[in-house]
């Protein structure tokens, strides 16, 4: 397995160029490296400085064209030196290996020196001048320089040579080379020596799309179809042979069953295995070439022009098509292996088993859906934070939903909903997954209402949110139809941050405004903030739906608090608040009534005095227009 092409852009993270700057002490053979690579000629005579030499595209079988920069090793260049780094693929630090003192100087002052410019890229050591060692001290490269790679790991390699004699000469720039277009980093851990999990994931996905009967090992066929996809030459029925044979002798375990191959093929254990083994022999380039066929970058991820993006008005929202939600629950039904809905963590850690990583172990996924008195989620709380994620970032929801093997069209998984605007024009919606802002006074009940409406018991603390926080729960409305409502808390210091865009109230389906009703001042502040968001709604275009919620009903009113409600919502052409409990959980229906608000965009729309004014205004002038035109 692997004959590798070569020559492809895509093979090489879609490099063009590998720039490598040389730097050591002076006197350590820099540019007569430099020289006798180029022009494969020992040069008798050589400048200070050489200008920048561009090896020719086909010197080396990668065919990408390697420019290398000289450096100045006087002090006054520093800054200069210090510039190339900062540019540099890949540096060559020299030594010469007739001078001890160079070498102690990488290990005292370069590497060092590389670390505090923060120049983070291969760094190959470079022993110059072999043909002029003290033959009376003998020593091996491995003894010189292993103390130095334990210290400084950043190294990628280390090698002698001899410009003289031209004793590996164009291996210093091919190493190089390699070590930039063929990184080890990201798929090897040297002190482990172990496949990096990232690696692992990836080579798993890659395994389990070749694994086409799903019978967890990749047979013959299978195999051979993965080497012409990736290699572009078949094996030979000997050559299969041989593959797994060498993971069956090589492969550590005590039994049969995990020595990597059993009676359908080659395992997953046998493939990370046989990856394993490519990098450790130096074959980088295998296994990356196997990386970047499936579509993946330096970083291990998928590389952005596969990932498809979203073009969207402001109140146009994103929603996963029914394609990609079928999908989601037959993966759902799949690796809840009980089938108690209730997806365990370790079932959700391995869904995400073959993405670089699980996308909700961060805010805002974490913690944002109700969990089951195991920990697990139930299916409405998974296809909720899909939704979740599909609503704030589609294309990281798409680029997910590849990892875990979606079969369809990548940019049909998810659709754009029609404008907020005009379905406030038709005076209905087709969205499935309505977004409500939660604004309101601290302490006035938000967190407590996003907590309930997540299967959150009700704390007596007050823990006054400083970010904006998530809540995303499946809403069931009469007629069997299921909604998906997402609460977003915003912290009362954020709204003057939030309205200070134009833009940034248009992914608001709904506005809730939650206030303590035994405290008079939280009212009042609520009945602010109504207006602040109802009046940039008005100069902005992007009214929307607002209800008041009125938490804390276990505790007695404040005087008038009925009548003063009733008295502001009539008056702004709303309804009623909402009067809840979180802490003996009365939620007297407060979400379904959100969903259904959102559902109605034309209703609910806050009227504040001034857009009275302004239509109060317009009546006059129209009807001043009308009594002229009569006469």
């Amino acid at each position: 397995m692997a004959r590798a092409a070569s020559g492809a852009p895509n093979q090489h993270g879609g490099r063009t160029g590998v720039r490598i700057v040389v730097a050591g002490d002076r006197g350590t053979g820099k540019s007569t490296l430099i020289v006798t690579a180029a022009a494969d000629t020992f040069p008798a005579n050589v400048p200070p400085v050489l200008p920048p030499t561009r090896l020719p595209n086909d010197f080396y079988p990668d065919r990408v064209p390697v420019t290398i920069i000289d450096t100045s090793s006087r002090g006054e260049d520093a800054g200069r030196v210090a510039e190339e780094l900062g540019q540099a693929d890949a540096v060559v630090l020299t030594y010469a290996c007739d001078r001890p003192d160079t070498l102690d100087r990488l290990s005292t002052f370069w590497l060092p020196e590389l670390r505090r410019l923060e120049v983070k890229v291969p760094i190959i050591v470079v022993g110059c001048k072999l043909d002029l060692r003290d033959e009376n001290q003998p020593v091996s490269l491995e003894q010189v320089m292993s103390p130095i790679m334990q210290q400084f790991r950043e190294i990628e390699t280390c090698i002698e040579c001899s410009a003289f004699k031209h004793i590996q000469i164009p291996e210093v720039f091919y190493y190089a080379q390699k070590a930039v277009l063929h990184p080890t980093g990201p798929l090897f851990d040297q002190e482990s020596q172990t496949l990096k999990p990232r690696c692992v994931r990836a080579l798993k996905r890659i395994f389990i799309l070749c694994d086409h009967d799903r019978d967890g090992a990749l047979s013959d066929a299978e195999l051979n179809d993965f080497q012409v996809k990736c290699f572009n030459a078949p094996l030979q029925p000997s050559e299969i042979a041989g593959v797994k044979r060498v993971v069956e002798d090589k492969l550590p375990g005590g039994g049969p069953t995990d020595r990597g191959v059993n009676d359908r093929g080659l395992t997953l254990t046998g493939f990370l295995f046989l990856h394993a083994l490519f990098i450790e022999k130096g074959r980088l380039e295998t296994a990356w070439t196997v990386l970047r066929k499936f579509g993946y970058n330096n970083d291990i991820k998928l590389a952005e022009e596969l990932i498809p993006s979203f073009k969207r008005a402001h109140d146009q929202s994103t929603e996963l098509a029914i394609d990609a939600v079928e999908f989601l629950r037959g993966t759902y039904e799949l690796f809840d292996g009980d089938y108690d809905n209730n997806l365990h963590p370790a079932e959700l850690d391995d869904i995400f088993s073959t993405a670089p990583e699980n996308p909700w172990d961060e805010p805002p996924y974490k913690d944002a859906v109700e969990k089951t008195a195991l920990g697990g989620l139930s299916v409405n709380a998974f296809l909720s934070e899909w939704a979740l994620m599909t609503l704030l970032d589609p294309s990281r929801a798409v680029e997910s939903l590849i990892y875990i093997a979606y079969p369809g069209d990548p940019a049909s998984a998810v659709r754009v909903t029609r404008r907020r605007r005009l379905d406030r024009k038709k005076q209905q919606t087709e969205r499935n997954v309505f977004q409500c802002f939660v604004f309101g006074p601290k302490n006035a009940g938000k967190s407590a209402l996003l907590n309930s409406f997540i299967g959150r018991s009700y704390s007596e603390s007050h823990n006054s949110a400083t970010e904006e926080s998530y809540a995303v729960n499946v809403v069931d409305l009469p007629g069997g139809i299921k909604k998906t409502l997402v609460l977003k808390e915003i912290p009362e210091d954020g709204i003057k941050r939030l309205l200070s865009s134009k833009e940034d109230l248009a992914p608001c389906d709904i506005a809730v405004f939650v206030y303590d009703s035994s405290n008079e001042s939280s009212w009042k502040r609520a009945t602010e903030l109504l207006v602040e968001v109802a009046s940039h709604g008005e100069d902005t275009g992007f009214e929307v739906p607002c209800l008041f919620v009125a938490a804390k009903d276990d505790l007695n009113s404040f005087p008038m608090a009925i009548q003063e409600s009733m008295r502001v919502t009539q008056d702004m052409g709303m309804e009623a608040p909402i009067r809840i409990s979180s802490k003996i959980s009365e939620t007297n229906n407060v979400f379904r009534r959100i969903v259904n608000a959102a559902g109605h965009p034309h209703l609910n729309i806050p009227e504040t005095e001034a857009a009275k004014s302004r239509k109060q205004f317009h009546r006059l002038i129209n009807h001043s227009l009308m009594f002229v035109s009569g006469i």
